[in-house]
This record gives C-alpha cells, structure tokens and sequence, in this order.
C-alpha cells in the first residue's frame, strides 16, 4: 500500500511540473508573428461546434438521469397530511429549475457558436440596454418571490399546531448517536427534563425531573410507534451537539439544537403495513434484496455472515453530520392502527417503573 502511495504521488508531482513548465511557456513572449497568438477561423470553428456538442451532451445525460432515476419515489409516498403541500412545492420548483436551464444553456452554447470569431467580422459594441436589464431583472424578481411567498405559506400550514385537534406529545431525545422518544402518557404533558438531571444509575438517561408529577407516567421507548390519523407533535431536545431529526416520509425535519425545545408536528396517514403493501416500495425493496444477495455471497466466500434480507421500516434519521457514527444514528417508526398502537403501549413501563 505505501509503494502505491508512494507512485501516486511522484505521477501528481510530475503532472504538476508539466503543468508549471506549460504555464511558463504560455508566459513568454512568442516570436512567431504569423498570426500573433489570436486563434483563426478554424480554432474558433471548433470550439463553436465543441459548444454545441456540449450542449447535446447536457441534454442526453439529463433525459438518460429522467429515464433510469427520475421517478423520484420519495415524491410519490409521502405518508402524513402536509406531505402532499411539500411536493407540490417541490415539483413546481423543480419544473421551473428544468425549464430555465433549457432555456439558458440553449442561449448560451448556441450563441458562443452563432457569434464565434471570423476573420472580418467585428464584434458590436453594446453598452447596455434598460429595457433588457429591467427585463431579466424583474422576471426572475417575481418568479423567486412568488416561489418564496408559496413556500412561507406551505411552511405556515405545516408549522401552525391545531389543539383543539388533541395532538399526541411525544418527546424526540438526540445524542451522539442514537435516539429516544419519550410519551407524555395518559396526562398528556411531558414531565421537565434537563441534561444536569441525567443520572445512569437509576436509568434516568433523559434527565428527568423526577419531582415533577408530570413525568410519573412518561413513557420512554426506543423504537417510535404512532397511530395513524393522530395529530402528533414532536418536541425535540439535544444532549450533545447539533443533531436533525429528520422523517423522510412524512416530510418532517427539524434541527435539535442543544439547551433549547424545538418543534414540529404531523399527522401519519399510511400504516407501515400499507407502504409495505405499496407497488413502488415492493420494487424498491425487490431491488435492495437483489443488491444484499450478491453482496452476500462474498461475505460468505469470505466466510462471513450473510446479509439479512431488507424490510421496508418508515425512519427516523440524524440529517447533519454529528460525528464518527452520524450515518448510524436512526430510530424505526412504526405507524399502526389506533387499535395495535393501545395495544403496544400498554406494554411499556412508565418512568416512575423503569427507576432502580
């Protein structure tokens, strides 16, 4: 391995002496006055034409991207109430994306071989032209703000609680790198909980208040269950550093920013049991478990266990690079009948249980 390194580095040496001593040359005054170093015709045919070769090679590579991945499946499964309003957003400002771009680079690689240089021709001098300014100024003024008024409106809806909907609390708990949800139980209200409280030896890992009356029934998990239809509000708190608690499914993210309470709140609207049941999550987990085989059979030439086979599991996931184990950190969320969520959380200790 260094012997490799080793020949990397004296080819990246090499590379960048010829690169200097190409630099130097171009630096120097030429003697030849045959055409005084400014390109001919020719030169500036070819690159006309490399412009637009160019130009059809953006659109290829961007209709073969559409065609192999542009079905863009997490803008097809949105699995809570506002998931719908969020790609609406989405698709729109990617509609827009694509169709400036056309626009642009079309103008722009055809007109650098329409007015490439030929001999004779002189370019015209055009100082500026207001209305053109005024034109290209103002248009991409009201498309960004009317793009930006939509957005805080969309966020707005998202972001407003309804309480007379009795939205469930349930608290989403970070730290370097895993995740706790804590229910605020029959009550309702989440009991106080402070960092300085944490205390391992009576598995209070959450540092809560274990005065406040509150926090008695508080029920503390770590895999998240949610009943479907139930308006759900997270209030989110960090141990360590800057965490994201991200839901890629139900369009939900909100950074957890120690010493503070952040929020956020969605309704779920499809069990896990139905996505499963969905056409392009069957495919996408078909495709994961062709992957996972073939991985599989070096690890076991290697004489390594195989892979388990991939079942599809709604997520909750850290969205900033936290650490050395970020890409780990992620909770499963099970959405479920009102029904089996009753069920399973009567099966859970209560905080005021779990203290040795």
């Amino acid at each position: 391995m260094t012997a490799l390194f080793t020949i990397i580095i004296v080819l990246f040496v090499a590379v960048a002496i010829w690169q200097l001593v190409k630099i130097f040359d171009l630096a120097q005054l030429s003697t030849d006055t045959s055409n005084g170093g400014i390109a001919t015709d020719y030169d500036n045919k070819i690159n006309g034409q490399l412009m637009l070769w160019f130009l059809a090679f953006i659109y290829i590579i961007t209709i073969i991207c559409f065609v192999y991945w542009g079905d863009l499946p997490l803008m097809s499964n949105a699995a809570s109430e506002h998931g719908a309003e969020v790609d609406n957003l989405m698709a729109i400002s990617m509609i827009l994306i694509f169709t400036v771009q056309i626009i642009t680079q079309f103008l722009l690689h055809w007109f650098a071989f329409k007015y490439r240089g030929e001999k004779g021709k002189k370019a015209l001098y055009y100082a500026d032209n207001n209305t053109l300014e005024a034109i290209w100024t103002i248009i991409p003024v009201i498309t960004l703000s009317g793009l930006i008024i939509y957005g805080l409106f969309t966020w707005t809806s998202i972001m407003n609680i309804d309480e007379d909907a009795d939205p469930m609390v349930v608290e989403l708990y970070a730290q370097q790198f895993n995740w706790t949800a804590r229910y605020a139980g029959p009550d309702n209200v989440l009991g106080l909980a402070n960092v300085r409280l944490i205390d391992i030896d009576r598995a209070n890992v959450l540092g809560i208040d274990e005065a406040d009356p509150n926090a008695n029934d508080d029920i503390i998990v770590k895999e998240l269950h949610l009943p479907v239809g139930q308006p759900v509000v997270f209030e989110i708190r960090s141990q360590d550093v800057l965490h994201s608690a991200y839901m890629p499914h139900f369009r939900a993210q909100m950074n957890c920013v120690p010493g503070m309470i952040t929020k956020f709140a969605f309704t779920p609207t499809v069990t896990t049991k139905e996505m499963r049941e969905n056409p392009d999550m069957i495919d996408k987990v078909r495709n994961i478990n062709s992957i996972r085989a073939e991985k599989s059979k070096d690890l076991m030439a290697k004489g390594e266990e195989a892979l388990e086979p991939y079942d599809f599991n709604y997520l909750l996931l850290c969205n900033k690079i936290c650490g050395k184990s970020h890409y780990n950190m992620q909770m499963n969320i099970i959405v479920e009948t009102q029904e089996e969520f009753d069920a399973w959380i009567k099966e859970q200790k209560t905080f005021k249980q779990s203290l040795k």
